[in-house]
């Protein structure tokens, strides 16, 4: 039992030292991306600057060329090294200061350079935000070293207090960044689980729907087929048994639909009585809207025949019923405009508002009312697009195929 935080401090010690670096932040600047462009070369030129200070600082000191270039580089290498690598620019750093400690010459006011102890700060600062809890220890305690052995007694108190507020705020800092992505990690999650909810249950909404209107036809079929013989004259005895077993196999159909189609209907609410809306029903529901104070217009050009299969038809309601949701909860006083147009291979809806003349009234997060309109046209093999206009407003348009029949329905 006794071995395990040992061993724990050993892999910590080893990967301070030597193992891996610390895994690449979120950069600085990516809230800001047209800062991130002169970053590179901004940086380059304050490392530039801060090599430039320090040589001259170190010649005013009265070191010689090759010593005073050598602890100007070992100062800036730290630095370039800390936006990548901020475990190699500590290891670099601790390097720094022990070098420049036993070369010095004697007589200087400390044991570093001004560049260099405040360049040292500066990495401490961004690597204890970056490890982990064991590498954060191990990195305080090493660098706790070099502070008491070589800092001067009278500010060795206030350095190792500056050390240990850097500890502590860099840790808080870091589990608040990895709390941060856990929730955001958890939050997207969450919104796609909710759009997967979304999508099935618009697709439960819209094989009952499908299920209601094929049950509604092959009843009419099954209808059809047995009273036929009762209708027309002088049927033969075999058309007679053609019309029963059509009506047999309808009423099959029905029942082997029901059976494995049942299990899509809510037990709290009982199936619906009333028949599914179509277009003959948009003129009720736009003057619904309009009682309602939502301007709209409607432009609707059916079909020549008014054949518009009920499928077909259901969706198109539904989708501008969404529409009109939708623009009169995020676009109040918006003056709304529903086209419908037939095509020779299918049927084209729009609903587009203007731009808003009040705040939205919607509360919460955005619903999944695209969703379900992309849901509904995608099942039909048609097509659905969204998005805002020019001018400010608000389009939906969905293109709702089928198969234009020649001849008797």
């Amino acid at each position: 039992m006794n071995r395990h935080p040992i061993a724990t401090a050993l892999r910590a010690l080893r990967q301070t030292l030597w193992g891996p670096d610390a895994p690449p932040g979120r950069p600085l600047l990516a809230r800001w991306p047209r800062l991130a462009r002169p970053a590179a070369p901004v940086g380059l030129l304050a490392a530039l600057g801060v090599f430039w200070i320090t040589l001259t600082v170190e010649s005013n000191w009265g070191l010689p060329p090759p010593i005073a270039v050598l602890f100007a580089a070992m100062t800036v290498a730290p630095l370039l090294a800390l936006p990548r690598r901020p475990l190699l620019a500590w290891r670099l750093t601790v390097l720094a200061l022990l070098i420049c400690t036993f070369n010095a010459p004697a007589g200087l006011p400390g044991p570093w350079t001004p560049p260099l102890a405040l360049g040292s700060v500066a990495v401490v600062a961004v690597v204890v935000a970056r490890v982990d809890r064991p590498v954060l220890a191990w990195v305080v305690a090493i660098t706790t070293v070099p502070v008491l052995t070589l800092v001067h007694a009278e500010n060795r108190a206030a350095v190792l207090a500056l050390l240990g507020a850097l500890a502590i705020v860099g840790d808080l800092i870091r589990r608040n960044r990895l709390s941060r992505r856990a929730l955001a990690a958890q939050t997207e999650l969450s919104e796609r689980e909710q759009e997967r909810r979304a999508v099935l249950e618009e697709r439960t909404r819209i094989a009952r729907e499908l299920h209601d209107v094929v049950a509604h036809h092959m009843s009419l079929i099954a209808v059809q087929a047995e009273t036929a013989p009762y209708r027309l004259t002088d049927v033969p005895a075999p058309a007679a048994a053609e019309f029963a077993a059509i009506a047999g196999s309808a009423r099959d159909a029905l029942t082997d639909m029901r059976r494995l189609l049942g299990v899509l209907r809510s037990e709290a609410s009982g199936p619906p009585t009333a028949p599914q809306p179509d277009l003959g029903d948009l003129g009720a529901m736009v003057d619904a809207a309009r009682r309602a104070g939502l301007p709209v217009t409607l432009d609707v050009d059916p079909p020549v025949d008014g054949r518009v299969p009920a499928p077909v038809g259901l969706a198109a309601y539904r989708i501008v019923q969404e529409g009109l949701a939708n623009a009169a909860r995020h676009a109040a006083g918006a003056a709304v405009r529903v086209t419908v147009r037939a095509h020779r291979s299918g049927l084209g809806v729009r609903v587009e508002n203007s731009p808003a003349d009040a705040r939205p009234t919607a509360d919460g997060g955005p619903g999944h009312g695209l969703t379900g309109m992309r849901e509904r046209a995608t099942s039909l093999g048609g097509t659905f697009t969204a998005g805002p206009l020019p001018d400010g407003g608000y389009a939906v348009a969905a293109e709702l195929p089928y198969e234009v029949e020649s001849g008797d329905a």
